[in-house]
Parts: C-alpha cells; structure tokens; sequence
C-alpha cells in the first residue's frame, strides 16, 4: 500500500490499464476511488465510500445478468447462492489480490496494523471502488467486460449446490465440531419493501461467516454456504475438497 502513495494519478491509471483492459479518461477520479478515509481527512473521505457503494450495485448487477445467461435452467436459490459465492467480501479479496490491487491503495500507516478481516474488507472495498470508476469512466461495458474477464471463470469453477446449505452446515458441524451452528442478524437495511439481512453464522472454533440476502432465510443460507465452501465442504472444481 505504501507504494501507491508515489504514483501519480496518470501512473496509477497506466498500472491499471493491463489489469482493466481500460484506459481511464479521469486519473484523478480514479486516484480519489483508490485512496482510503485513512488517507484523507475525514470529509474527503467520503468518496472512497461513495466509489464503493456504487461499485457494489454495479457489480451484483452485472453478475446477476452474467448468472441468468450461464444457468437458464438455475432456480431463484441456486442464483442467490451462486451471486452470493461471487460477490462476499472473501471472493473479492482474491481477486483484488489476483490482480495486485493492494499495492495501488493509498492509506493511511495504521491500516498496516488491522486485523485479517478487517484487511479482507478493505481490499473487498478497493475493488468495489475500482468498479466504480470504471463504471464512470467507460459506462457499464466497461465494468461489464472487468468484471466477467475476473467472475466468469469463478463462476464456472463453482459447483452446483445439491443441498440446502443450512441442512448441509449443521451435518458437518455435528461431524467437525459437535456443534450447533449459531446464526446471528448483524443488520437489516433498506426500505421494508427491499430489506437486506446480514447475517453471520459460527460453529465451534472455526472462523465465522456472513452472508446477505433479501430474506432472513436468504441471508443464513448464503452464510451457511459460504462457511462450507471456505471449509472446503463443498468443493469448487479445480481445487482441493
């Protein structure tokens, strides 16, 4: 991160353009979209979070569609869980570290001291930012043709679901930790005819999940399938299961 604050905006565009496949008109945006409240002092910091709320809308829209075309035959459920597998704050950790997204963040020193997850979301909100001017900057073809050259193979990587993941979840859990998975609703956004439940879901030692969706249900069925696909209990093409 450290070696982001010497780029120029226009260096920070050119580092991005192999990367995006898009050459940026507006590098101060861009360089604004990159750098973190951290950085900047509390009311310019605004727009990282602006970027990153945009950037999110784009993003789930955009994988939606790219769901729909790829599963015609994919029920609601299955969409859900597949759109949550893509857009959690793990998935976009990986792939903002895939394409060396981290090292072209400004931040402030003390983002170098937070802990693991906090660094997941962080990196999680750098490439929603990123999105974002890319959205701005090149319309949605521009995100469009980002965000499937990155998600489209994970899409196709991920295995389909055969169960319901609650059902799968308290399985392993009595088999892996003779517990009970514990779900808990962190929050509940949006207006009562559009909410959004998140949700996280613990089971013994192992490291808690979240998950969000437009139902309680919803939401602990994307955390509880996002806990067996980190676990490696439902496996993912290509890789250890």
């Amino acid at each position: 991160m450290a070696t982001a604050k010497r780029l120029t905006a226009d260096a920070l565009a050119e580092a991005l353009y192999e990367r995006t496949g898009h050459a940026f008109r507006d590098t101060q945006r861009l360089q604004r979209a990159l750098t973190h409240a951290s950085a900047r002092s509390a009311h310019a910091g605004i727009d990282y979070e602006r970027f990153e709320f945009l950037g999110d809308r784009v993003l789930g829209l955009v994988v939606a569609d790219m769901l729909l075309a790829a599963y015609p035959n994919a029920v609601e459920g299955e969409l859900s869980l597949r759109l949550n597998a893509l857009v959690n704050a793990e998935a976009l950790s990986e792939i903002a570290e895939e394409i060396g997204l981290p090292e072209l963040i400004r931040a402030g020193s003390d983002v170098r001291n937070l802990a693991e997850r906090k660094r997941v979301n962080l990196r999680a909100d750098a490439l929603e930012s990123l999105i974002a001017a890319l959205y701005l900057d090149g319309g949605l073809e521009a995100a469009r043709s980002f965000i499937h050259r990155y998600w489209m193979p994970r899409s196709r990587a991920m295995a389909t679901a055969r169960r319901d993941p609650k059902t799968e979840l308290q399985e392993w859990a009595h088999q892996a930790a003779g517990d009970t998975p514990a779900y808990q609703i962190d929050s509940r956004e949006g207006p009562d005819h559009d909410p959004v439940f998140t949700v996280t879901v613990k089971v013994g030692r192992f490291d808690p999940a979240q998950g969000k969706g437009r139902s309680k249900r919803e939401a602990e069925q994307a955390a509880a399938a996002a806990l067996l696909v980190r676990e490696g209990v439902w496996s993912v093409e290509g890789s250890a299961a």
